[in-house]
């Protein structure tokens, strides 16, 4: 970003994309007051008028599935098959809100003394998204979908690497109908972030992105007592136990970690093997990455990708060396060129290294044996993020027994931590607070209002 612009980038082969002007201090203050103007009708607006415009959306999106993923898969590298999955998961999203919105959020009828009470779930007004670029379109919509169905407009400052994408979810807004002012894309500076959280018509902020800002946006909203959801980094780990069915999960365990060139808050990050199985996991784990193909994201053949950008790629490499000079052993990987970082797997792995202890974003598995069960939880829960973990075992019903050891956001048994529109998503620890999806994701940004009538 130079000055008053952001040139865009394709990370695969260095191709400039495009570049745009940002708003201005005055086109800002304009659309924050367009975004207030419009609330006073939005909110009024029948659920059921709200829930056809989604339907309206679902079919743009549809519509438009192609050039949408090929913008994404320029504008950030992801191979062009998850780029359309990306698409279709928002469908589904859509299509999960548009049936349970209203049931959602109806007035629960309470008994008391009253003659009638009753809970009212009211939108709060513009709520302001800083969203990241790993997921251009899938982040987006679940925080706009079920916000705006609630009866809130939304304002979206999307990451500067994926701004095409950001000005095309505000166009798929107006195209299926919704007022100019319901959902708008602001082209701003970070620094110009700090100043919107402050003013009056921003009444909640949500977030997603590293734990550096989290903090930096939790800190703003608190001085402005803003509500804000914040859904951040993670290292989630991948408990595999002696009687882990190898045959049947494997290609689910490699997905967990290389999915989208493992650029996923929620991916699996540490694998925690138990000795009995360790050999025979790392044979298979190795084998199935190397058979990632890289080659032009574009391509539908393509099943691992450069990373979203070079600097990207310097960090992850930085973290690799830090580990490597630590003891860590290369057992597969670890060649890079420019933002292309080799699917990489790495062993001989202890606490104190970068690869265990942070957030590592890319193509890269760092393998923990454990002597047993037991240790292999207590590798897993050390760790200051609490987004996800997952176990493989045959013995399910034994691992449920872990539920309340578990203190992240989720706990997948013989399935990799993804999100879904039907159940609620978020973390605990540094991986922030508060949930998106699911009725807990839509009722995030209302005011649950008390209702109390005596005759």
């Amino acid at each position: 970003m130079n000055n008053n612009k952001i040139t865009t980038t394709n990370p695969y082969n260095g191709e400039t994309l495009e570049s745009y002007t940002l708003h201005s201090k005055e086109e800002l203050k304009e659309k924050l007051n367009l975004a207030n103007e419009e609330f006073k009708s939005w909110k009024t607006t029948e659920i059921s008028d709200r829930v056809e415009l989604l339907s309206n959306l679902a079919d743009e999106l549809e519509n438009d599935k192609t050039s949408l993923s090929l913008l994404m898969t320029k504008e950030m590298g992801k191979p062009i098959s998850e780029s359309i999955a990306e698409i279709e998961k928002c469908i589904f999203l859509i299509d999960f809100y548009a049936q349970n919105a209203e049931d959602f959020l109806a007035d629960s009828i309470i008994k008391t003394d009253a003659h009638e009470s009753f809970i009212s779930y009211d939108p709060l007004g513009c709520i302001l998204a800083v969203m990241p670029w790993n997921y251009p379109f899938w982040q987006v919509f679940r925080f706009a979908i079920p916000t705006l169905t609630a009866g809130n407009v939304g304002l979206l400052k999307h990451a500067s690497n994926v701004t095409g994408c950001a000005l095309a979810i505000e166009e798929l807004f107006i195209k299926a109908g919704f007022p100019k002012g319901c959902f708008q894309t602001l082209l701003a500076k970070h620094e110009d972030i700090e100043e919107l959280i402050g003013n009056d018509i921003i009444k909640a902020v949500s977030l997603t992105g590293s734990e550096k800002a989290g903090k930096s946006i939790a800190e703003t909203a608190g001085k402005h007592l803003k509500k804000c959801v914040l859904e951040l980094g993670g290292n989630n780990a991948c408990i595999i136990l002696k009687d882990a069915d190898l045959d049947k999960h494997i290609d689910t365990i490699v997905k967990a970690r290389m999915q989208n060139s493992g650029q996923s808050c929620i991916a699996a990050k540490r694998f925690v093997v138990v000795e009995e199985i360790y050999d025979e996991f790392l044979e298979k784990f190795t084998e199935k990455v190397e058979n990632l193909k890289y080659n032009n994201p574009e391509n539908t053949e393509t099943t691992i990708s450069c990373l979203a950008r070079p600097d990207l790629a310097d960090t992850l490499e930085d973290q690799v060396k830090k580990s490597i000079d630590l003891g860590a052993k290369v057992h597969y990987g670890n060649s890079r060129s420019n933002a292309y970082y080799e699917p990489t797997i790495l062993t001989n792995i202890t606490r104190e290294m970068p690869v265990f202890r942070e957030e590592t974003f890319g193509p890269i598995a760092a393998i923990i044996k454990v002597s047993n069960e037991e240790e292999a939880y207590q590798i897993a829960l050390d760790s200051r993020f609490g987004l996800g973990s997952m176990v493989f075992t045959e013995d399910y019903e034994k691992a449920t027994e872990r539920i309340l050891d578990i203190e992240d956001g989720a706990f997948f048994i013989n399935e990799m931590v993804k999100s879904d529109p039907r159940l609620p998503f978020g973390g605990t620890k540094a991986s922030g607070y508060g949930r998106e999806l699911s009725k807990e994701g839509i009722l995030e940004f209302v005011n649950t209002k008390t209702i109390y009538i005596n005759k």
